[in-house]
């Protein structure tokens, strides 16, 4: 079999090696390239016949599993990864992340959401603080020069998150997937609004919890652990953002979530969707080989459409869209940077995680950083306003409210609808 799989491959790789070395159980190795700078070592005939068959589904089961062993740095890993599947695969690597053009519609019930949610995130408080900010921001952060820190491009992002949704003084704020709870305590902090978060996750509720009881605005934030299903009984709120969230409902309860998300809102007030988007027109998936590592591993029950699908669900349930801004490459940027800190903290992830879920989490931070940077998914803030009872939108006249050194001022927004003419 060992024969066997170094002909084909052999054959498969004439004329453009890969620096690899691959090392059987018996001793035995074979180098493709003249200084292999990735060494990957079988530790069984498993993933030999995967390797034969093109079957990355199993050979993701076999890494996960230990069955294989990876040496050398993440990035050349990654690349010798996409190398081989890109060559011998067969399935689409983000096909779960990524999917629209195979959507079967099906019923997601409360618990199902609740349970895909803290396989996600209720790894552990103590492994995410290894590799994320200071304030614990999992989510795209906001590069103005591209060589800030990840602690300062989060605090750019929670700003610009609060200037685009123009929050005042004593407006109620709703996050929908509040996370640790930073966003609300930033908002209300400098902008004085009252907010409240909900979040899936019991790890995060705690955590937020606490975060928010130790803060100086402790008063005016309640985090709870609720589904977005039942915001329909709250009193409205002034402005609603979501950051990160929307990834879990499914693309077959999208139209409900914006529904719910519509019916929550003031009258003349705005919401802003911060998430993932398919980047193919048609839906179809993108990028090489790998199977569905990341729904079986990583992001269970996560779908994202196109931009085009959340526009179309926006103004199905009366939204009026008014902005988006793609972050593209500040998101590769991002899981460049948490891909590089978990690497410096290899141990103490380990130690917190577990060996299994250090090599799950590696691949997929690195993995994802190389998919938004060769825009195989993107990210998108969705800014949308809800018209006022007489049907008039107030909206900036332009972008400039965004940025610190314009300050927005309501007064002085158009209101639509229709024009008063002077001859």
């Amino acid at each position: 079999m060992r024969d066997k799989l170094l002909a084909y491959l052999r054959k498969r790789l004439e004329g453009d090696p890969l620096p690899l070395r691959l090392v059987f159980r018996d001793g035995h190795h074979f180098d493709f390239a003249a200084a292999p700078t990735v060494t990957l070592v079988l530790h069984s005939n498993e993933p030999v016949r995967a390797l034969l068959k093109g079957d990355f589904q199993r050979l993701g089961d076999a890494y996960v599993n230990g069955a294989i062993s990876v040496e050398g740095n993440i990035d050349d890993v990654l690349a010798i990864g996409i190398s081989l599947a890109e060559r011998f695969g067969r399935l689409p690597m983000f096909q779960r992340v990524a999917k629209l053009a195979r959507f079967i519609p099906r019923s997601r019930s409360a618990d199902l959401d609740a349970a895909n949610v803290q396989h996600h995130y209720d790894v552990g408080n103590d492994f995410y603080r290894l590799w994320l900010d200071e304030r614990m921001i999992y989510s795209c952060a906001y590069f103005k020069t591209g060589v800030e820190d990840i602690h300062t491009a989060q605090r750019q992002k929670l700003d610009h998150l609060c200037r685009k949704l123009m929050l005042r003084p004593g407006e109620r704020l709703l996050d929908v997937g509040c996370g640790w709870g930073s966003l609300l305590i930033w908002a209300a902090t400098h902008y004085g609004i009252r907010g409240v978060g909900i979040t899936l996750s019991e790890r995060q509720y705690s955590y937020a919890k606490e975060l928010v009881a130790a803060s100086a605005v402790a008063d005016r934030i309640e985090i709870r652990l609720q589904h977005y299903r039942e915001l329909r009984n709250d009193a409205p709120y002034d402005k609603i953002v979501s950051v990160g969230m929307y990834e879990h409902v499914g693309l077959e309860n999208l139209s409900s979530y914006f529904s719910t998300i519509a019916d929550t809102l003031s009258a003349g007030g705005a919401f802003l969707n911060h998430g993932i988007v398919a980047t193919d027109p048609e839906g179809r998936p993108r990028g090489p080989a790998g199977g569905e590592f990341i729904d079986r591993y990583v992001f269970p029950g996560g779908a994202v459409p196109h931009l085009a699908r959340v526009l179309v669900e926006l103004s199905r349930v009366g939204l009026e869209f008014a902005d988006a801004e793609d972050l593209r490459p500040h998101y590769a940027r991002t899981l460049q940077h948490w891909s590089r800190r978990l690497e410096a903290h290899q141990n103490e992830a380990i130690q917190a995680a577990g060996e299994k879920r250090f090599r799950i989490w590696r691949v997929f931070l690195a993995g994802m950083a190389r998919a938004f940077d060769r825009g195989w998914l993107s990210i998108e803030q969705v800014l949308s306003f809800k018209p006022l009872e007489s049907g008039e939108v107030r909206r900036p006249w332009t972008r400039a409210y965004q940025y610190a050194e314009y300050p927005f001022d309501l007064d002085t927004m158009p209101r639509s609808g229709r024009l008063e003419w002077n001859h």
